[in-house]
């Protein structure tokens, strides 16, 4: 697929192309155009994001010592608890006992920031990162729904005609 782009001419101090030019090495992006177009979806992203209510994912990272009593229950309970939102869980084994979980999670910005803030607080996790953007960015959405939100997609209208009724066997005290 072909991506149509338009050229335009960018006027930058020379401090800051330098700091641009660094950017760029630093990051291995191919050219400048990539990495100005990298600044743009981080700019928007953040912009989207500040609205609690925008379309989010996240991903959680966690680390914890395996022999921690109760850790795993207790992280797998909140793990649980958002598993509406929880898309994607991987267990790592690391050196030395010490485990990483890392949990992808789709829903609202305010409801990432509270899975996250769940997950970290596990007792017996000992440090807890994250990552959220917005698949916005992308061209994508989450598709994430809650049960009270309206059907996307609606079905043909319910014909009571054509299902079959439901009999009710004799049970006691019925004839």
């Amino acid at each position: 697929m072909t991506v149509k782009v338009v050229r335009l001419g960018l006027s930058l101090e020379p401090e800051l192309l330098a700091l641009l030019d660094r950017w760029v090495e630093q990051r291995n992006s191919p050219s400048r155009s990539d990495a100005i177009r990298a600044l743009i979806r981080k700019e928007l992203s953040n912009r989207t994001l500040a609205n609690p209510d925008s379309d989010a994912l996240g991903v959680v990272a966690l680390l914890y010592r395996h022999e921690a009593p109760n850790v795993l229950r207790r992280l797998t309970a909140a793990e649980h608890r958002w598993g509406d939102h929880i898309r994607s869980t991987t267990h790592v084994h690391l050196e030395g006992d010490a485990c990483a979980e890392v949990v992808v999670l789709l829903g609202k910005r305010r409801e990432i920031d509270r899975a996250t803030q769940d997950l970290r607080g596990v007792k017996g996790v000992l440090e807890g990162g994250s990552l959220v953007t917005t698949p916005a960015v992308a061209g994508g959405r989450t598709g994430h729904r809650h049960p009270h939100d309206p059907p996307r997609i609606r079905g043909p209208p319910h014909d009571e005609a054509a299902t079959p009724a439901r009999r009710r066997r004799p049970g006691p005290g019925r004839a």
